[in-house]
C-alpha cells in the first residue's frame, strides 16, 4: 500500500503537469505549433498602461502651411505615431557581470567549572578520581568558511518589428512586438514591450532598445531541446518541498 506522502507527491506532480503534459503527448512526432496573430487588447491579463502624465499641450494648427512641426517628410511624417503603426526595435546589448566573495570565520571557546566541596561530598568525589574535581569541562571550536563566485555574460543582437498599441496623453507610444521562429522541432520566441517617445524614433522608423522606457524583453523557446534541458516535474517538486 502506498504511503500518504507518496500519494500526495503523485497528485501534486499530476496537478503540475496538467494540460501541458497532455498537450505535449498529443504533439509527439509533430512540429511545435505557432500561435496565431491576435489583438493584444484581447490577450488574457492585458492592461492599458497608466503612467504620470504632464499637462496636455494643444498642437498649433497651420492651415496655410505645407510643413507641419515634427515632420520628417515634406508631406507626411513616415514614423509610427498611431495605434496599428509599425516600427523596428533594434535590440543590442552586451551584459557582463562577475562577483567573487570569500568569507571565513573561526572561533574557539573553552569553559571549565569546578566545585571544591560540593556540599560536603568531597570524600565521594575523591573516590571518583582527580578528574572529578572538574565538574564541568566544555571545549568548543567553530570554523566557518564560505566562497561564492558568480560569472555571467550575455550578448543579444537582433531586430524586431513592433506595433503601436496605445498613445499616452503626452504623445508617447506604447509598443508591443512578438516574433516566433521555428527551426526543425524548436521554436524561438521573442517578445518586447515598452514606451517610446516619438522624438526618439529615427527617420528610418527605427528605435534602439536604450530609448524604450519600462522595457520588457523576453527571449526563449520551446520544443524538444528545451524539454530535455528542463528538470522533470518530480525533481522540481522535490526541490520545492525538500526541507534541506
Amino acid at each position: 500500500m502506498a504511503s500518504p506522502v507518496r500519494v500526495l507527491a503523485l497528485l501534486a506532480t499530476a496537478a503540475l503537469a496538467g494540460c501541458n503534459a497532455l498537450t505535449r503527448v498529443s504533439q509527439i512526432g509533430e512540429t511545435p505549433p505557432l500561435t496565431t496573430i491576435q489583438d493584444p487588447h484581447q490577450q488574457p491579463g492585458y492592461r492599458p498602461v497608466s503612467l504620470p502624465m504632464p499637462t496636455p499641450v494643444v498642437a498649433e494648427r497651420r492651415p496655410n502651411s505645407l510643413w507641419q512641426t515634427g515632420s520628417r517628410a515634406f508631406f507626411k511624417d513616415q514614423r509610427a505615431s498611431q495605434p496599428g503603426d509599425i516600427l523596428t526595435v533594434q535590440i543590442s546589448f552586451d551584459d557582463k557581470a562577475q562577483f567573487d566573495n570569500n568569507t571565513q570565520g573561526q572561533r574557539t571557546t573553552q569553559e571549565q567549572d569546578g566545585v571544591s566541596s560540593l556540599f560536603g561530598l568531597t570524600n565521594l568525589i575523591n573516590h571518583l578520581g582527580p578528574a572529578a574535581n572538574n565538574v564541568a569541562n566544555i571545549n568548543g571550536t567553530t570554523n566557518n568558511q564560505a566562497v561564492a563566485q558568480t560569472k555571467r555574460e550575455e550578448q543579444v543582437t537582433m531586430n524586431i518589428a513592433a506595433m503601436v498599441t496605445q498613445v499616452l496623453p503626452n504623445g508617447d507610444l506604447v509598443v508591443v512586438g512578438h516574433q516566433e521562429m521555428r527551426v526543425n522541432f524548436e521554436v524561438r520566441d521573442l517578445q518586447i514591450t515598452g514606451v517610446v517617445r516619438q522624438q526618439d524614433i529615427s527617420s528610418t522608423n527605427t528605435v534602439t532598445l536604450d530609448k524604450l522606457a519600462e522595457a520588457r524583453v523576453s527571449y526563449g523557446g520551446r520544443g524538444q531541446l528545451t524539454n530535455i534541458q528542463q528538470p522533470r516535474y518530480g525533481e522540481q517538486l522535490f526541490d520545492i518541498l525538500a526541507p534541506f
